[in-house]
């Protein structure tokens, strides 16, 4: 790991809040906690046998600081693991813009690429289907130029210039 975990945990908390009340995210999806998408994500069985809560439970008395803290965690090491599944090159990237595309990755999941042929919708970090090849091929300015035209930018706001900025320059954002 060649990013700073405890940068991208501040990142990723600045951007999603803390709430230990279900909430509704930007995306309409109920979530808990620092942005863990009740929907799509839910809680793991995992989870509830460590941590003691259900989806269920979850929406209907919210979770305590330290269960937020542990989905939290869980969350990061998802979308790790989901970019080493899908999109292996993101390790050789410089440690800014690994943060970049696990704070993407967070934020929208990993998702699918879209399939015209087959009918299907792209989501998710996947559908940023221009995109991805430019980081992976180093064109960050056009990067960041595809971020900033897709709707997780209108969506996501601050969050998506901060990120932007960071994909273009490959320096940190305030």
């Amino acid at each position: 790991m060649t990013y700073d975990r405890a940068k991208l945990a501040r990142e990723i908390a600045r951007d999603e809040g803390d709430k230990l009340k279900v909430y509704r995210c930007t995306a309409g999806k109920l979530s808990i906690g620092k942005g863990r998408n009740l929907e799509d994500v839910g809680i793991s069985a995992e989870e509830t046998r460590i941590l003691g809560i259900t989806k269920a439970s979850a929406i209907a008395k919210g979770i305590t600081q330290a269960q937020s803290d542990a989905l939290f965690v869980n969350d990061i090491q998802r979308s790790e693991a989901d970019l080493d599944r899908k999109l292996p090159w993101w390790r050789k990237l410089d440690p800014v813009r690994q943060r970049v595309l696990l704070n993407m990755c967070f934020n929208m999941g990993i998702g699918r690429a879209p399939d015209k042929a087959r009918g299907i919708d792209g989501r998710g970090l996947l559908a940023f289907v221009n995109t991805l090849p430019k980081i992976e091929r180093g064109d960050y300015a056009g990067a960041a130029a595809g971020m900033k035209a897709s709707k997780w930018h209108d969506q996501v706001g601050a969050r998506a210039v901060r990120l932007e900025l960071m994909m273009a320059t490959g320096k940190d954002a305030t």
